[in-house]
């Protein structure tokens, strides 16, 4: 087993061709920085999320030239084995995460259909996180270590394709991506944070989905099926 799992998911990712190779992200040396800094966290005795081969799934599930619809998120659950490296995606044995209950109800999905949104990623739906790995128990414990310039970069790239997407910026972290989008090229949704801790309760009832498929049926783009089960 590797000593190095950060650099090696890196190594594999790169080895698969993905379009997203292309950002300066991965194309310098930023992406190595950071799998260093992670993996030198690991030899210390941290427990890094999601597992390797989940780090860069937001990006090999949904290809660069297949995006319809971004969605960003902060940094991946810090429990194990609730995280499968796509924003909001709980994959874990307990009840969904607040958040994620909230996003799902403006969904219209059956409460029996789980947490887990690769039915969404696999659609063209970007679900990437603002840090892409997390120490177990410790959220956002890894929001300063470069991962930020792939997300950057990645709204970037989407926002210069000829492709019409949608962007859903919930809360003001995702909001602040606003200058990095084409606002006349692309529909770009904003709201609250679904987290229940969010007193303005500018989420609920914003109709984030809806709006975003008749976006995109006005430019001659398939909708986007949000509901699970």
């Amino acid at each position: 087993m590797t000593d190095t799992p950060v650099a090696a998911a890196l190594a594999a990712f790169r080895a698969s061709g993905s379009p997203w190779l292309a950002l300066p992200f991965f194309a310098g040396g930023a992406a190595d920085a950071v799998a260093a800094r992670v993996d030198a966290r690991i030899a210390e005795g941290a427990r890094v999320l999601p597992a390797p081969t989940d780090i860069f799934r937001a990006l090999t599930e949904t290809p660069l030239p297949e995006v319809r619809a971004v969605i960003l998120g902060q940094d991946p659950y810090p429990t194990p084995g609730d995280a499968n490296g796509l924003a909001f995606s709980y994959v874990g044995a307990g009840r969904l995460p607040a958040s994620l209950r909230v996003i799902l109800a403006e969904a219209g999905s059956e409460r029996s259909a789980g947490g887990d949104l690769t039915p969404w990623a696999r659609q063209g739906v970007l679900l990437l996180n603002s840090a892409l790995t997390v120490e177990a128990g410790k959220a956002g414990a890894h929001l300063r270590y470069g991962w930020s310039a792939l997300t950057d970069e990645a709204v970037a790239a989407v926002s210069v394709r000829p492709e019409p997407a949608v962007f859903l910026l919930w809360g003001a972290q995702a909001r602040a991506r606003t200058a990095l989008i084409d606002s006349g090229r692309h529909g770009v949704f904003e709201s609250g944070h679904p987290s229940p801790l969010n007193r303005a309760r500018d989420f609920p009832g914003s109709d984030p989905f809806g709006r975003a498929n008749g976006w995109l049926a006005e430019r001659g783009v398939p909708p986007i099926a949000w509901r699970l089960g």
